[in-house]
């Protein structure tokens, strides 16, 4: 066993646990919206997921790790991914292209995960040189050899295998794709209701719409839903199953218990999450500033985003908000 299985904090206890627990897919059954932490690269690690599900995030993910380097080096493993007893439901998303280097991946984290996502979504150019991302919408028939090889792999029929995709501009070509993937056996499908070339534009929500009225398996909705009030309405005007946030939780990791702006209670459990599981300091320092956007004044923000040590930190913390690092 190499030093990634002994190393990650998981043992049978959480395995028992995670069995007791429900699944995502049943989630998706209740008839409740269900609220998705993204995918993303470099914040949604373990402290973070810890922070959100504190503040009725029912489902979430790891940032994209690529599976070929996940597979080859254990040195990927061990910085890639952790988790803990309490991180669960949890998706592991994937970059791949192959098939089999995806259902080795999805083997390796099926004991600590409830499921794997491919991502079908990532706009950005080096994943789509590399043939990862985006350009897989492209490709229905690589999407479907790569489902249909996890699912033959893992032997849990309840390990859950999703995608998450853009939309084309050409819809019928997106209802195709998801409906292949239906058939191959996809778990549910998240939409990000822009194309590839879009970033700012708006989200085309009655594209979601349209692909949810065409699949009979989960759909979740994705894009620029920055209160829970906002995801509701994406909820009903859609008739999705879930919303997936992304930078609405940076901003606000409290968002989907109803939170306007971030709340002090929040920031103190940052505080306290990140510190007991060895945050390193840009992450700890990164994530706050996210979530003290709206609450500092810009002269408060040029101070606070120049402190360069966990100590300044909290003794800012400590002098402007009351909160005591002691507790």
């Amino acid at each position: 066993m190499d030093s990634y299985l002994k190393q990650i904090c998981v043992h049978e206890e959480c395995l028992h646990n995670m069995s007791r627990k429900k699944d995502p897919i049943e989630l998706f059954h209740s008839g409740q919206l269900v609220k998705v932490c993204a995918p993303m690269v470099r914040y949604s690690k373990l402290a973070f997921r810890t922070l959100v599900r504190k503040y009725s995030c029912d489902l979430c993910y790891t940032p994209m790790i690529v599976a070929a380097d996940f597979v080859r080096s254990v040195k990927a493993r061990d910085s890639e991914f952790t988790t803990n007893q309490g991180d669960c439901p949890l998706i592991v998303q994937f970059a791949a292209n192959d098939a089999r280097l995806l259902s080795d991946a999805a083997r390796i984290v099926c004991p600590y995960a409830n499921g794997i996502d491919i991502n079908c979504g990532c706009p950005q150019r080096w994943a789509l040189a590399e043939g990862y991302g985006a350009c897989l919408i492209n490709k229905p028939e690589l999407v479907k050899d790569m489902v249909k090889q996890v699912r033959n792999q893992v032997e849990n029929p309840r390990f859950s295998v999703s995608i998450k995709i853009r939309i084309h501009s050409d819809l019928t070509r997106t209802v195709d794709l998801c409906r292949k993937a239906e058939a191959t056996g996809v778990s549910w499908i998240t939409v990000h209701g822009r194309t590839v070339e879009e970033r700012h534009q708006p989200v085309h929500y009655e594209a979601i719409k349209i692909i949810k009225e065409s699949m009979s398996i989960p759909v979740i909705a994705n894009g620029d839903i920055r209160s829970l009030k906002e995801a509701e309405n994406v909820w009903h005007m859609t008739g999705t199953d879930g919303v997936m946030v992304a930078r609405g939780l940076l901003a606000n990791p409290a968002m989907f218990a109803g939170y306007e702006e971030t709340p002090l209670k929040c920031i103190w459990d940052w505080v306290d999450i990140a510190l007991e599981l060895g945050t390193p300091y840009m992450c700890f320092h990164q994530h706050l500033m996210y979530m003290m956007e709206k609450i500092t004044s810009r002269q408060e923000k040029k101070v606070f985003n120049a402190l360069s040590s966990t100590s300044a930190v909290l003794d800012y913390l400590t002098d402007h908000y009351g909160i005591d690092r002691s507790s």
